[in-house]
């Protein structure tokens, strides 16, 4: 398993064409024998092999990061469960202060490794071994960094402050854990995911929601299960991917803000406050 998820994209590609030709061959082998029925046999014969390349595509795309880079690249990540901490202590005004600067910087590095031959060489003789497949591909892109600095900068712009620092969390620490163990113990998985890493998110995100002061606990699950079920399949506008370490915060907080919008307006204000 470990040796075929190291199959290149390319590598994959060209598995795939070997196929078509394999079946080519044997399919022009039947020309002679009319007496066989080739129906039955090419069908499954285009199903197996066609199958098996996009398996090898799919384990390369999942399975590129050794575990030790996930966990290296997850404990970065996990490093942003500050955001939420220091926001309960201070205000708006100031979060959106500490906020713009920062997500600024990792917005310019974006901009430099796509743009500047130099930076770019750099970047990825320093950073590859933590990138995913999609990062490797040659188009600009975000990194993972800038999308949770932007998603940590709309929270607080547009959402209370318990609504913001719940959603975060999860996507600060919910998301860190349930790679790591998608990544250690995953053996059933979905697309790119894992029972197992997506059992370990929602199972966090309680604990998240049992901790943060102030939150109703039924629309606490409800974020719960939201970002969960976000985490575990792709959003998409049109064609493009919007990243999880964005859509995770916005979308559950979005939910949670109109749970109280619908059954709890009263308690709205309160959400201003970390109690």
């Amino acid at each position: 398993m470990t040796q075929i998820s190291q199959i290149s994209g390319v590598e994959s590609c060209n598995i795939m064409c070997i196929c078509i030709r394999f079946f080519h061959v044997r399919r022009f082998r039947f020309i002679f024998k009319p007496e066989i029925s080739i129906f039955p046999y090419t069908f499954g014969k285009i199903f197996f092999f066609w199958t098996l390349a996009l398996r090898l595509l799919i384990m390369e795309q999942t399975d590129r990061l050794k575990l030790r880079y996930e966990i290296a690249r997850k404990t970065i990540h996990l490093s942003s469960i500050s955001i939420p901490v220091i926001y309960c202590f201070i205000t708006r005004e100031v979060a959106l202060l500490l906020l713009v600067p920062l997500f600024t910087g990792f917005f310019m590095v974006d901009v430099l490794k796509n743009f500047s031959g130099p930076f770019s060489t750099w970047y990825h003789n320093t950073f590859d071994d933590m990138l995913r497949t999609h990062e490797l591909e040659n188009k600009p892109y975000l990194n993972g960094a800038t999308y949770i600095t932007m998603g940590a900068l709309c929270l607080v712009f547009f959402f209370p402050k318990i609504i913001a620092v719940t959603a975060f969390s999860m996507v600060a620490v919910s998301d860190t854990f349930a790679a790591i163990i998608g990544k250690a113990f995953g053996k059933h998985r979905f697309g790119q995911k894992s029972m197992e890493g997506s059992i370990a998110f929602f199972l966090f995100s309680l604990a998240i929601v049992a901790f943060v002061p102030g939150l109703n606990m039924i629309i606490g699950v409800v974020m719960a299960l939201t970002a969960t079920a976000t985490e575990a399949f792709f959003v998409r506008l049109g064609n493009f991917k919007i990243d999880d370490n964005l859509s995770i915060p916005l979308i559950s907080a979005s939910v949670g803000m109109l749970c109280y919008m619908l059954f709890l307006p009263e308690q709205i204000p309160s959400l201003s406050f970390c109690r």
